[in-house]
């Protein structure tokens, strides 16, 4: 699922040295305080990967270097692949921390092989093995949100009909997670236009159906940007089943600033309404990097630095 303008200077020094602390809400622990370059307002989820360049290869060196630049939580989508004793330790060092743990994907959660929308006993049971599975994988990791993509459109059957099929596949499979207080992000995505679940407001539908807190959106701006554009319109309008965001400009899948989507608009927007209502969402780094090397990530930092630079 993964694949700036100029820039002017490193950011790393832009926000100057605050206290980090424990201003993350919810964290049972009590992470030593940290002296983070940046203090943004909302929680960006990097990925591994994404700076490599400035923290090497080791990713507790990665988590070390997202916390010390601001980042707040982290997302890995290949989590449920990694062995236990690295899972473990991620835990264990975002804990140290107080980061949050964003999304992870569930492992054959529906896709073409074995689409949800078929109806389809084997690719039931595929799926709810999967969400078993995540449970285990998100106690272990201290995550609450793994994302699900029901698959591709079963085209010998009629659009309600398949519908129809994901929704009694999503319950059961919500049944499953809600016990834990574990839920299911559906992603609406632009990939292929033979994937099923393709918009927001279809989204919107079948968690309306599902009807649990353990079934709810995950938000991407970038595939939303292609399939369906008026992204703060559909963002309000879906908004009691969002539970997650994830970034990425269009075109290109590259950090805000990159793009056509003013995302300090989108930020800004999502910031107060989420204020209003006492709640927090993660926001998943979903792309790549719009420059290579160490400039390029300092230059994705102050792409963030910028977006959520809104007055409020």
């Amino acid at each position: 699922m993964i694949q700036r303008r100029d820039f002017v200077k490193s950011t790393l020094g832009l926000a100057g040295a605050t206290l980090a602390g424990n201003s993350l809400a919810g964290n049972e622990s009590s992470p030593p305080q940290t002296m983070a370059k940046n203090q943004f307002k909302l929680l960006y989820a990097p990925h591994f990967g994404m700076f490599t360049n400035s923290a090497g290869k080791d990713l507790i060196d990665q988590l070390k270097f997202m916390a010390d630049n601001g980042f707040k939580a982290l997302e890995d989508n290949g989590m449920m692949g990694r062995p236990v004793e690295e899972q473990e330790k991620i835990a264990k060092e975002m804990a140290r921390l107080g980061m949050k743990m964003g999304v992870f994907v569930v492992d054959k959660g529906g896709n073409g092989a074995n689409t949800l929308a078929a109806g389809k006993k084997e690719y039931i049971d595929i799926f709810l093995n999967g969400c078993k599975k995540a449970v285990e994988v998100a106690k272990r990791v201290n995550a609450k949100f793994m994302t699900v993509v029901p698959g591709d459109f079963q085209r010998d059957l009629p659009i309600g009909i398949q519908t129809g099929n994901v929704i009694d596949a999503l319950r059961r499979g919500a049944e499953i997670l809600e016990p834990h207080g574990l839920t299911m992000v559906l992603e609406p995505l632009s990939d292929t236009p033979n994937l099923f679940l393709r918009t927001s407001d279809q989204t919107y539908e079948i968690c309306r159906g599902v009807n649990s807190p353990a079934c709810k959106i995950l938000f991407d701006v970038y595939h939303m940007q292609k399939n369906e554009g008026h992204i703060i319109p559909h963002i309000n309008w879906c908004w009691s089943e969002i539970g997650y965001f994830q970034i990425g400009d269009n075109p290109g899948r590259k950090e805000p600033t990159t793009g056509e989507i003013n995302y300090k608009n989108v930020f800004k927007h999502c910031y107060e309404k989420a204020k209003a209502n006492n709640q927090e969402f993660i926001w998943g780094m979903e792309h790549g990097n719009a420059f290579p090397g160490k400039e390029g990530e300092m230059a994705l930092i102050k792409a963030y630095v910028e977006s959520d630079s809104f007055a409020v």
